[in-house]
């Protein structure tokens, strides 16, 4: 399966360790347009609250001694380590479901050592001999 279709948003891409989940609610609801792929635990919605307490979120973050970390974060780790893997900015965009790249940017947080290797890449190339050539007009 490359992907299942989702009535308000076209396919969604998924990846291969969520897909046998996400299969097995398709069959579930049978394919009814308007059924929903995942329920709280009384059929509805899934809830701020109903995550929060499904996942244990307080007490982990609690565990892990960092209160001050909300699940939006991990939009922002995700994407940025979507993009330390090498996935490029325009699909980035879309993966976040963003209009534009500049709102996009503002999920990603590359780190000191990735600034630095940034650094190195263009000091390679600029001492390579297909390195630009620049003129003065």
């Amino acid at each position: 399966m490359n992907g299942c279709a989702l009535a308000s948003q076209g396919d969604a891409n998924l990846i291969e360790e969520i897909r046998p989940l996400v299969q097995a609610s398709l069959e579930r609801v049978n394919s009814k347009p308007d059924a929903r792929l995942f329920t709280g635990p009384r059929g509805g919605r899934i809830s701020t609250a109903v995550l929060r307490d499904a996942t244990h979120w307080d007490e982990v973050v609690a565990a892990l001694g960092c209160e001050y970390l909300r699940r939006h974060s991990l939009r922002h780790t995700g994407l940025t380590w979507l993009a330390d893997a090498g996935v490029l900015v325009h699909h980035l965009q879309r993966i976040a479901g963003r209009g534009s790249l500049t709102t996009t940017q503002r999920y990603l947080h590359p780190d000191k050592q990735s600034v630095t290797d940034a650094g190195e890449l263009l000091s390679e190339h600029l001492r390579s001999p297909r390195r630009p050539h620049l003129k003065v007009v």
